[in-house]
């Protein structure tokens, strides 16, 4: 009977210790998944919610989209980019972060006259914008270290028309993909 009770302990002990490492190891993975998680959101991608409609019909209110948060370590943005920023001091504002679209970027002449964007004289074709713009701006020049930054949605966005140049140390990150709602779901 007492060597039955002994088999019996060394079988509860050998369960228990292989329990508690089965259980560690789910620690241990937790612990570094939830790690790399916080590395990759403070580092590379990061998701957004579009509260306005200033980036209509590209962007609805509401969408979630993706941001690719180390690009501009390595590129300069270009005309055309959806970026995601920290609007500078002369917005007035009190929201922490933007989306638009870069339209021009440092040494461009940008004029907004007759509902028309011209860069460097030229006019843009704008197929993504909701209307032509009922405002003039410029012709000013995009300074060293800044872009130019407009909504879609022209008429309905508080962007670089009011506050001119957005400096690029202020920018976020470049959106790439919308991932809700299901319907919308693509690249942008």
């Amino acid at each position: 009977m007492h060597q039955y009770l002994r088999i019996l302990e060394h079988w509860r002990t050998d369960m228990t210790k292989g329990y508690k490492g089965v259980i560690l190891e789910w620690i241990k993975t937790g612990v570094i998944a939830i790690i790399l998680s916080f590395i990759i959101k403070a580092t590379i991608v990061e998701a957004y919610l579009v509260p306005s409609s200033s980036m209509v019909p590209t962007i609805q209110i509401g969408d979630r989209i993706l941001g690719n948060k180390f690009i501009f370590w390595f590129t300069d943005p270009k005309r055309g980019d959806v970026v995601v920023f920290r609007p500078p001091p002369e917005a007035h504002t009190n929201v922490p972060r933007y989306v638009k679209r870069v339209v021009a970027v440092e040494g461009d002449l940008v004029e907004i006259k007759n509902g028309m964007l011209f860069i460097n004289g030229v006019e843009v074709k704008e197929p993504y914008i909701k209307e032509p713009p009922e405002y003039t701006f410029g012709p000013k020049r995009v300074p060293p270290g800044y872009v130019f930054v407009l909504g879609d949605n022209r008429n309905n966005s508080h962007d670089g028309h009011v506050w001119e140049f957005l400096p690029k140390k202020n920018l976020l990150a470049k959106v790439f993909f919308r991932f809700w709602p299901p319907n919308r779901i693509g690249t942008l």
